[in-house]
């Protein structure tokens, strides 16, 4: 085996066992302080209104630090930017921890919106880094692969949310150490990515978000295409966290199952999406088959429809929701492609031969604001089904 092919072998499997890591550790944060939310004896309304809230925690950073994140991406390496958020990411822990052992709700709910920012300035280095280190035809591949370790990665993050809360009662500390040893192990794994040079070293910085945006917007605008994979990916997204919120009430009001049964409800539309995306991934053959999206739109429109049905059993809910994340995982592998492979070459880096650059912050604030609106849509719903049901 040759060089080349050894380094990006290392360099991809680095990132996808990186980013396997921060999944986890963000969605069990999550989902940990959800079910410890849902556990405390509130009534509906509040109840509802203090998850809304954690959901907004979540979502609020990657509309306010994505374009800081996609600056970094661009100036600097990379490959650095991602050690340095996950060295901030073992702060997070460290905090959420103290949170846990006091019995400290309010901490333990900054954690989540810390652990988020810390999300949001690592993703776009994430995504950047896939065209720079896989060959191109590799790329449809690769990004079945990290599809799959990120919602294998939420499948674990949610089990284990439901067993922790469940398991260790009051002492959810132990949660926090846990979730710190992942961290240490995340950066650990960082250290094995490729090294990659800053795309854009004299880009400067704006601290107007939306002048920034609304740049970047025209830019994706100048390409119909392109403009239409970002409305494809934050339409998945925004559906993806609306179902996430909306999973949790369903399990707990509808098909009345513990935490530890309703965490399985998120694994099975998450194992279904993982699956699919590899299977996408296989299915495009080395190029980007975008035959597949209307095939996956068209699977989760039926299953999505499907799930409305009353009198669903636990078990026919579970098999709905695979099958709905499989053809989602359909949809948005050619699409996650599409994005990174579209965009022109107009930068290079150093001596290094011309990469596919577009600015690493263009996607996910887009993307952020479609899930911050699809918090409050889940919250409202609740507020409306609480007073009407079925």
């Amino acid at each position: 085996m040759d060089e080349a092919p050894r380094s990006w072998r290392l360099g991809f499997w680095s990132l996808i066992a990186t980013q396997f890591q921060g999944a986890f550790n963000d969605n069990a944060l999550k989902y940990l302080v959800i079910f410890l939310l849902i556990g405390k004896n509130l009534s509906r309304n509040a109840r509802d209104t203090q998850v809304f809230i954690v959901g907004l925690l979540f979502s609020v950073p990657f509309i306010l630090f994505s374009m800081t994140g996609g600056y970094f991406a661009d100036r600097f390496s990379k490959r650095s930017v991602t050690i340095c958020t996950k060295i901030f990411e073992i702060g997070v822990m460290l905090f959420a921890v103290a949170g846990f052992a006091v019995h400290s709700m309010p901490m333990a709910m900054t954690a989540v919106f810390l652990a988020s920012t810390q999300g949001a300035l690592f993703g776009p280095s994430k995504y950047g880094l896939l065209p720079e280190i896989l060959p191109e035809k590799k790329l449809s591949w690769g990004n079945g692969v990290i599809e799959l370790g990120t919602f294998l990665a939420a499948i674990t993050g949610a089990v284990a949310a439901g067993y922790f809360s469940d398991a260790f009662g009051t002492h959810q500390h132990i949660s926090g150490l846990i979730f710190l040893a992942c961290s240490v192990v995340g950066l650990v794994t960082s250290l094995g990515i490729s090294k990659v040079p800053a795309a854009d070293p004299s880009r400067k910085y704006r601290f107007n978000i939306l002048v920034d945006l609304w740049t970047q917007g025209k830019l994706i605008r100048q390409d119909r295409v392109l403009w239409l994979a970002v409305a494809g990916n934050t339409y998945f997204f925004f559906l993806a966290a609306l179902l996430q919120f909306d999973i949790v009430f369903y399990g707990r009001d509808v098909l009345l199952v513990p935490n530890t049964q309703g965490s399985l409800l998120q694994a099975s539309i998450a194992i279904g999406i993982g699956l699919g995306s590899l299977a996408a991934g296989y299915l495009s053959g080395g190029k980007i088959e975008y035959g597949l999206i209307p095939l996956g739109a068209t699977g989760i429109t039926v299953f999505g429809f499907v799930l409305a049905a009353h009198g669903l059993s636990f078990y026919a809910v579970l098999a709905l929701l695979a099958s709905l994340g499989f053809f989602g995982g359909f949809f948005i592998v050619p699409i996650s492609a599409l994005l990174q492979h579209r965009p022109e070459e107009q930068r290079r880096g150093g001596s290094s031969p011309p990469r596919i650059y577009f600015p690493s912050s263009a996607f996910s604030p887009l993307r952020a604001s479609f899930i911050s609106c699809n918090t409050s849509c889940a919250s409202a719903q609740r507020a409306y089904s609480s007073g009407h049901r079925f």
